[in-house]
């Protein structure tokens, strides 16, 4: 009983077993009555037969005494034996019940015992003593008592029948008994809460973590039920704090984008603000300080010469930072509620560092309020912050040290060139001033000092154009970077001195040559198209200047008066300087007629960065040479 409270499969399983006995019992009852039923029909013929048998009986005895003769005795006689036979016949007596005080026994053996002891003697005396008058009523006696027997025979039969009906019956009401129990349990403890079930679930997927089953009881499915008002309870309390876990998520995100865009403008500001690293930077920092709750934030740099951390900014300052190199710029000091870095009581301080490498550039202090730590996502803002500033740094530091590198080269190629071509002039005239100052204490006429001062008057000329050519190349305004915009205003200045247009093909990658290469290949080009100004009379010129094969070929033509042979002269003072350029560059220089008349120059060299490249190339494609640990080689 106790598992049929607790269990609603139990009890549905005991409904179908109850309804199974009880059809299996109706089916064992019905065919039980219906073999016990079995040879009613037949006893009830047969006593139907005896009666039949009696009046044959009586009508043979009238037979006899009409005409009294053998056949008729005979026929009597047969008509008793079958009645006797039918009367102890198995189909009779084996309908008969086996209780001997039952009626139909009775009545059957009072029959079989008047038979034997009145009618049997009676009609074996037939046509003797025995009136027939009597005998005929003896035996209308006995159908009597055979209409007695085949009443208490149908009587018996409508017994069982009526007996079948009831329990078909009875058995039906109680199947239905315990089908309407069936029903009434399946709705109250199966279908309602399964409802209740179904619609919990659709709500919970709707969202709506609010709806209970409340079921009661101690079923499978009142447990299901209570389980499911648990998780639907405990899915609400999770689902609410994940909305919060999102809406704040959603928060710091937004507040993240914010903050990153508040960084790409400052990326702006701080790469393209020059060397005002305050002035580009400290916005940028009190905007991060509003959007992320924290602050102040102090900046300093690493001085490598004295190992010591320099102030360079710092948000919520009453003071300007004591290396601070423009007094009239005001960014740091933009605040009407200054707050002091050196009290500790009301935050902590995250020490961040502002580095590119290895290289240590310095640091960054960001305070904040010691019960609102900085979350991970702020942290790793203020990384790429850090970065970001240790980018700007380190460019501003590169720009600087390329900005003096550039400086120091560009006096390197001037010095150069003074030394290469002004230098050498003067150097010469100094020695024909020493010599004219020997031949005037020796007393040399005149006319012998006449060819020093030629040479001096040859050498202060060549001098000046050389001053002038030196001064014109360093005064060109380059409206491009590289050698091509130096080109053009050299082939424009010089067609403008021949009062015709000269040719320029220039095929050159962009930062190919260094400073140097270009000064020397731009004087070689000048000195060579002075030289046609001055001496070739042409009417045409061409300036081309192409990279091929690693290989930078400078080329300048012209259709003038040519040369006398194919070589070149060989004491012309600017040809000297053009070569000893060439052979600086590590290229060739030569010099010949063309063959439709004028000269070509041509000047061959590998620029420095190819020579670089090659040199790593044939140094990485040479097999190493291993040693072992000994330092002996292998």
């Amino acid at each position: 009983m106790r598992l049929l409270r607790h269990s609603l499969v139990a009890r549905i399983t005991a409904s179908l077993l109850a309804i199974s006995a009880m059809a299996l019992i109706s089916i064992v009852v019905t065919m039980t009555v219906a073999t016990g039923s079995r040879g009613d029909a037949a006893a009830i013929n047969m006593a139907g037969s005896l009666r039949m048998t009696t009046y044959q009986i009586v009508n043979a005895l009238q037979h006899y005494e009409q005409q009294p003769r053998a056949e008729a005795r005979t026929r009597v006689a047969e008509l008793a034996e079958r009645f006797e036979r039918r009367l102890a016949s198995p189909e009779l007596t084996g309908a008969l019940p086996q209780a001997q005080d039952h009626a139909l026994q009775r009545q059957h053996q009072m029959l079989q015992a008047r038979w034997e002891e009145e009618l049997a003697p009676q009609l074996a005396l037939a046509g003797g003593d025995v009136a027939p008058d009597a005998l005929r009523d003896t035996l209308d006696g006995l159908v009597d008592d055979i209409d007695a027997l085949v009443t208490l025979l149908e009587q018996n039969s409508e017994s069982k029948i009526q007996l079948l009906s009831v329990l078909q019956i009875l058995f039906l009401a109680l199947t239905a008994v315990v089908v309407v129990i069936a029903l009434y349990d399946i709705r109250h403890n199966l279908v309602l809460p399964l409802r209740q079930l179904v619609v919990l679930a659709r709500e919970a997927a709707h969202r709506n973590f609010g709806h209970r089953t409340r079921l009661t009881g101690n079923d499978e499915l009142a447990l299901l039920g209570r389980t499911f008002d648990t998780m639907a309870e405990e899915l609400g309390a999770s689902y609410a704090d994940l909305e919060t876990r999102v809406s704040l998520k959603k928060a710091e995100l937004e507040r993240s984008n914010r903050a990153m865009q508040v960084l790409h403008d400052g990326s702006r500001a701080l790469y393209g603000g020059g060397n005002d690293l305050c002035a580009s930077a400290a916005p940028m920092l009190r905007r991060l300080e509003q959007l992320l709750g924290i602050g102040p934030i102090r900046l300093s740099l690493h001085d490598s010469h004295d190992d010591r951390e320099i102030p360079i900014l710092a948000t919520h300052s009453a003071r300007r930072p004591e290396y601070c190199r423009d007094h009239d710029c005001h960014a740091c000091l933009l605040d009407p509620q200054p707050l002091t870095l050196e009290s500790t009581d009301a935050g902590e301080c995250l020490l961040l560092p502002v580095s590119v490498g290895d290289l240590m550039l310095g640091t960054l202090e960001v305070w904040y309020p010691r019960d609102k730590p900085p979350a991970d996502s702020v942290k790793r803002l203020l990384n790429a912050l850090a970065d970001q500033l240790a980018t700007a740094v380190y460019l501003q530091r590169r720009i600087e040290e390329q900005q003096q590198v550039t400086l120091m080269n560009e006096r390197t190629i001037i010095a150069r060139e003074l030394h290469d071509s002004l230098a050498q002039s003067l150097s010469y005239l100094k020695m024909q001033v020493a010599r004219l100052e020997r031949m005037q204490d020796k007393g040399v006429p005149q006319e012998s000092q006449a060819p020093v001062f030629d040479e001096l008057r040859t050498g202060l000329d060549s001098a000046y154009r050389q001053l002038r050519e030196l001064l014109t190349t360093f005064r060109l305004k380059l409206e491009g970077p590289g050698l091509s915009s130096a080109l053009r205003q050299t082939v424009a200045e010089f067609g403008e001195r021949m009062k015709t247009s000269i040719d320029l093909e220039i095929d050159l990658p962009p930062h190919l040559l260094n400073p140097n290469e270009e000064i020397h290949v731009l004087q070689v080009v000048r000195e060579s198209l002075a030289n046609v100004v001055k001496h070739a009379n042409a009417h045409w010129a061409a300036v081309s200047v192409a990279f091929r094969a690693a290989r930078l070929h400078v080329i300048v033509e012209d259709d003038g008066v040519g040369l006398a042979d194919d070589s070149s002269p060989p004491m012309h003072y600017g040809l000297v300087i053009m070569r000893d350029r060439a052979e600086t560059l590590g290229g060739k220089l030569t010099l010949r007629n063309r063959p439709g008349g004028g000269t070509r120059v041509e000047l061959v060299f590998t620029p420095q960065t190819a020579r670089l490249i090659s040199q790593h190339v044939g140094e990485a494609s040479r097999p190493a040479i291993a040693t072992d640990h000994h330092g002996n080689r292998e």
